[in-house]
């Protein structure tokens, strides 16, 4: 069969360009540090906001998608994209920070949303064997978009050494490409159109009341399964706020971190797409092949945070900042593959935790809340976090931090990695060729 755009695949390649404009777009502005604003604080202050309502929603997402379908879900995460970036360009005119924090908390919901919709149809889509590989591709294209908006930033700031505001140009480009992304949204088709080349169709529950729904939600917190994978969950978006803010934000002059953030987001796009693969080896079985995935990311990441520790004995929080720039030659290399180590980690990390969940179901419904529930609890995280950076907190201790979070998912990881089946359970009412749903409203 040729190209069918409710396949599988047409459907997670749609989402990781809708992805590539809206969340890639925000990320290349985020990892600037304090969304290119040279006082960080207002910047830092609306990730606080945002990651705490991301939370919120991120546990709620999963029932609003199952209600929804992913089109409306998306189409409204994406929206939000476009009003934070407005109000960092207003900001440039008006130093309105109230308008900053307030969208940044609106994008706090949008993003679950999105995210949570995003997350069932990489997991949920494809059929096991494939699992990584899609989300491998996903997270290419997702990351592609970083590197498009690190390097329209480079290009319009290439001379800009001394930190300065992002000008009005940079935030314009952003927010037109969000609003591409924000249409591309309604081409989705609905989940009830979607079949595999042999006609199969992806698998989805009937949707419960609203009241069933949450319940089925909040049961994720008594789910071993998902217990064991908090740690995970909470530190894998936690290092952000050092990365962007304490390393690129402090460290670097402002056309120096968009150079830092091509590499930074491209290192995603082959850490990804290369563990991906690793993790879809069909040579042995998936226990065997979790086992080497977490093997993987652990020794990575314990070398590249034992190299951060000697980079970050070299500048205090009660230094100066630094401006250091690309043209520094030697003195420059060394943390800039530092930099790309840590977007290796992290897209390996991801994968691996998007991998963990898709081995779990194939049911759209049921990953639907898991992805909620990932993102509620990595949003905490990431909330917890951005207010430790932007309370002052010294760069050493907030290392540390990131460094015992990581070493402390270990443990459930492994734990779970061991009781990993080469198929997934599966609830009785689904199968590979009935999808049930009520009155089309899943399908939304």
């Amino acid at each position: 069969m040729g190209f069918r755009w409710n396949s599988p695949l047409a459907q997670v390649i749609a989402v990781g360009f809708i992805c590539f404009c809206c969340p890639g777009m925000f990320n290349a502005l985020n990892s600037m540090g304090g969304g290119g604003q040279v006082d960080s604080k207002v910047g830092q202050n609306a990730n606080v906001a945002l990651y705490t309502c991301f939370a919120i929603f991120g546990l709620l997402a999963g029932a609003i998608h199952n209600k929804l379908g992913p089109k409306w879900t998306i189409l409204i995460g994406c929206a939000t994209y476009v009003l934070y970036a407005g109000s960092l360009l207003c900001y440039n005119h008006t130093q309105n920070g109230a308008f900053t924090i307030a969208a940044g908390g609106i994008l706090g919901c949008g993003a679950g949303m999105l995210w949570t919709a995003q997350g069932a149809i990489m997991m949920a889509y494809p059929r096991e064997n494939d699992k990584g590989k899609f989300i491998g591709y996903f997270w290419a294209i997702f990351n592609a978009g970083a590197v498009l908006g690190s390097v329209i930033a480079f290009i319009i700031n290439k001379d800009v050494v001394v930190a300065k505001n992002l000008d009005d140009t940079t935030y314009i480009a952003f927010i037109t490409i969000m609003a591409i992304g924000t249409l591309i949204a309604l081409s989705l088709a609905p989940p009830s159109s979607v079949t595999h080349s042999n006609g199969d169709r992806i698998q989805i529950q009937k949707f419960p009341t609203w009241t069933g729904e949450l319940i089925a939600v909040m049961k994720l917190f008594l789910d071993w399964r998902m217990i064991v994978l908090i740690p995970m969950f909470l530190s894998s978006n936690w290092f952000y706020s050092y990365q962007f803010s304490t390393v690129n934000g402090y460290f670097f002059s402002t056309r120096t971190q968009s150079l830092n953030n091509i590499f930074y987001w491209f290192s995603q796009i082959g850490g990804s797409w290369t563990f991906a693969r690793i993790l879809d080896y069909q040579g042995v079985n998936r226990k065997t092949r979790s086992l080497w995935g977490l093997m993987i990311i652990t020794t990575c990441f314990v070398a590249t945070w034992i190299g951060g520790i000697f980079f970050q004995k070299g500048y205090k929080i009660t230094d100066p900042k630094g401006n250091h720039d690309y043209t520094e030659g030697a003195s420059y290399v060394g943390p800039l593959f530092l930099y790309i180590f840590y977007g290796l980690n992290d897209a390996a990390w991801q994968t691996y935790c998007y991998w963990l969940m898709g081995a779990l179901s194939n049911d759209v419904t049921v990953l639907s809340r898991y992805a909620g529930f990932y993102k509620c609890i990595q949003s905490c995280g990431a909330a917890i976090a951005w207010r430790i950076n932007a309370v002052g907190t010294p760069f050493m201790t907030e290392l540390i931090i990131c460094f015992a979070l990581l070493v402390a998912s270990i443990p459930g990881a492994l734990f779970l990695s061991m009781r990993i089946k080469d198929h997934s359970d599966e609830p009785e009412e689904a199968n590979n060729h009935d999808m049930k749903y009520v009155d089309g409203k899943a399908d939304a």
